[in-house]
């Protein structure tokens, strides 16, 4: 009698985890930014704040606008990445951008091959099999796992929003699939130099105003091809 009450919650389990869902939005936003502070164990004064990314997706389709560092209201760079491959576009002009001529004009990058904006990696938190979980806390309003991974260089902790809502990029896909949810933020503390550093992936339901006015013209010249 044990061994078939077992054998049911077994398959329950089996069955509820194969029908969870995965939704994908059709468009939207992320930004990657970092703060950094410098002697960090002397205070929080003496800190540098960073707008890695901007990336902007419609379906596959990610146009990432890089900040200039001095300038972050400035875009250094525009990439245009689809089906893991990296286009580099021309930022004066970003206007008459068509994605359909891109690729025929232009020799692709691996996007994990990018080393500027948001990185692709694909390697794993290092140390990661020996991490030890945390108990779960919030953060503006949302309610984070988390787990630390500790070595005699470096502390880091994670921050993993559970949620079945997948957006086209993330910071460690091997840990999303672990803690089903996303990796919002990492905390790691460099010991030897005493720099505290965080990471922050911030989704958002709209595109910026330049990504917006790229995807909307390529829409354009799409349908006025089809007609």
């Amino acid at each position: 009698m044990k061994l078939k009450f077992s054998l049911s919650i077994l398959m329950f389990l089996l069955i509820a985890n194969s029908c969870r869902k995965e939704i994908k939005p059709e468009k939207g936003g992320i930004d990657l930014i970092s703060n950094v502070y410098f002697d960090a164990s002397k205070g929080l004064d003496k800190m540098q704040n960073f707008h890695l990314s901007k990336l902007n997706y419609s379906g596959d389709t990610i146009l990432e606008l890089v900040p200039d560092f001095t300038f972050p209201e400035i875009t250094s760079k525009i990439y245009y990445i689809k089906d893991s491959l990296c286009y580099t576009l021309d930022t004066e002009k970003s206007n008459s951008i068509v994605f359909s001529e891109i690729s025929k004009k232009q020799k692709p990058l691996l996007v994990e091959n990018k080393k500027e904006g948001a990185l692709f990696s694909k390697e794993w938190i290092p140390n990661y099999k020996n991490r030890k979980n945390l108990t779960d806390t919030v953060l503006f309003n949302k309610k984070y796992k988390r787990f630390e991974v500790n070595s005699p260089w470096n502390y880091t902790r994670f921050y993993i929003y559970p949620t079945d809502t997948i957006i086209p990029y993330s910071l460690y896909k091997h840990a999303e699939k672990d803690y089903h949810g996303r990796l919002e933020r990492i905390d790691s503390y460099n010991k030897k130099n005493d720099i505290f550093v965080t990471l922050q992936l911030m989704p958002r339901k709209k595109w910026d105003s330049e990504a917006k006015e790229i995807f909307e013209f390529n829409h354009f010249i799409k349908n006025s091809k089809s007609e």
